[in-house]
């Protein structure tokens, strides 16, 4: 009986007009909310952290997308508005679904754009209460979603090791080429 009502139903969905049946996709299907989720490295491997004034824990820098924005141009964007730096993204972005809040990051590895400005840093949203560079290899407390941005980008990631001494403390391994947007 409900295999017969399912494929009635699917009947009638095939003769509505897209419009229509974009409706009923978008009325039945859970929405998800997308953001950018920007993994800034120093020259020397340190990562760019901030707390948030409603966080606890220290999180990369980024947010929900604009309508219509491109997600490289909102992880620079994010990055510019919270902590006043201008950003070069690198390599391929990784995804990241959390079904929970229905929430979809795009996580995406960036440098300095000029690594004479790293130093001048400082909250400039409301929403930032502090910001800093973290060694690699002692980073604080991390939010649920930082932590899950450095494991995605770590699966995406190829290409040659690091070389040097940043080489053994960078949780993020070195990618090949440059995602520009």
């Amino acid at each position: 009986m409900l295999r017969r009502l399912h494929l009635a139903l699917l009947k009638v969905y095939r003769r509505l007009p897209t419009a229509a049946r974009v409706w009923v996709v978008h009325r039945l299907a859970p929405t998800f909310t997308v953001g950018s989720i920007c993994v800034v490295e120093r020259d020397d491997g340190a990562l760019l952290l901030l707390r948030q004034s409603y966080r606890n824990r220290w999180g990369f820098p980024g947010g929900l997308l604009e309508k219509g924005e491109e997600p490289p141009d909102a992880a620079k964007r994010e990055t510019l508005e919270e902590v006043g730096l201008d950003i070069e993204v690198t390599g391929e972005p990784a995804v990241v679904v959390d079904p929970g809040p229905r929430r979809v990051d795009i996580v995406f590895r960036a440098r300095p754009v000029d690594a004479t400005k790293v130093d001048d840093i400082r909250p400039m949203s409301p929403e930032v209460v502090e910001c800093r560079w973290f060694p690699a290899d002692g980073l604080p407390e991390l939010q649920h979603e930082a932590s899950g941005a450095l494991v995605a980008l770590a699966r995406v990631s190829s290409g040659p090791p690091r070389s040097g001494a940043a080489a053994s403390t960078s949780p993020l391994p070195r990618s090949g080429g440059s995602a520009r947007g």
